[in-house]
This record gives C-alpha cells, sequence and structure tokens, in this order.
C-alpha cells in the first residue's frame, strides 16, 4: 500500500450493488471534471488515488467497464444503477479517478467550484 491515510473511505453506487475502499492521495482535495467527449456528458467531480488506492469490497459482478480510443482509460460504473465510480486516468495510468460524490460522508457543493481540465486538446492525443 502506498504512503496513504489509514482510515479509508467508503464509495458506494447509488442502488448499494457496489462497495469500494478507497484511500485518497490528497484527500477529498482538488477535485476536478473534465470535458473530453466521454466526461463532459457525466460531468462527475473525481479525486485521484493510486493504483493500490481502490479495492472493489462489494460488487464486483455488478461492475461493468467502458473504455474507447487509445483503450488507456478505463471507466467502471454500476451496471444495475448506471453510477459511475471510477476510472483509470489516461492522463495518468498509475492512477485512478474516483468520483467524489459516490464518497460517503461528502457534500458535493461544498467543493464549488470544482476545477475543469482541458480533456478535449489532452497532450496524450498529440
Amino acid at each position: 500500500m502506498s504512503d496513504l491515510p489509514s482510515t479509508p473511505l467508503t464509495a458506494t453506487c447509488h442502488c448499494g450493488a457496489v462497495a469500494l475502499e478507497v484511500r485518497l492521495i490528497d484527500g477529498p482535495n482538488a477535485p476536478r471534471k473534465c470535458d473530453c467527449s466521454y466526461c463532459r456528458r457525466r460531468p462527475a467531480a473525481v479525486v485521484s488515488a493510486p493504483l493500490d488506492g481502490v479495492r472493489v469490497i462489494k460488487g464486483a459482478d455488478h461492475l461493468s467497464e467502458y473504455t474507447w480510443g487509445t483503450h488507456t482509460a478505463r471507466h467502471y460504473f454500476c451496471k444495475t444503477c448506471g453510477i459511475y465510480m471510477y476510472h483509470r486516468r489516461r492522463s495518468n495510468p498509475n492512477e485512478f479517478g474516483v468520483n467524489l460524490y459516490c464518497i460517503d460522508g461528502m457534500e458535493p457543493k461544498a467543493f464549488e467550484p470544482v476545477h475543469w481540465n482541458d480533456g478535449v486538446n489532452h497532450p496524450s492525443d498529440t
């Protein structure tokens, strides 16, 4: 495990079929959204976790994966309720982006305004 806080957070989908144990790199600080062709259609704010910082603790069989283009980014969502949970990043494949709004106890309004990343003009696409 990385040098992360010892107390993990729990993230759940809407229907409760999927639960994650999450250890964030910098807590829920610096959430961001992306305007790439996929993310603009589901503008969830994400926070960063290392690859060893996300563990499915319930409902792995309820997760579906979506990928396209370079297939570097891998987006995972609950196939029952459709909620986006987390994704392996295209910008940094050594990290996951975790849907801040799925983390238990987070109040979305407390993080406004959320920074937007330019996913349309992503450096990995050049």
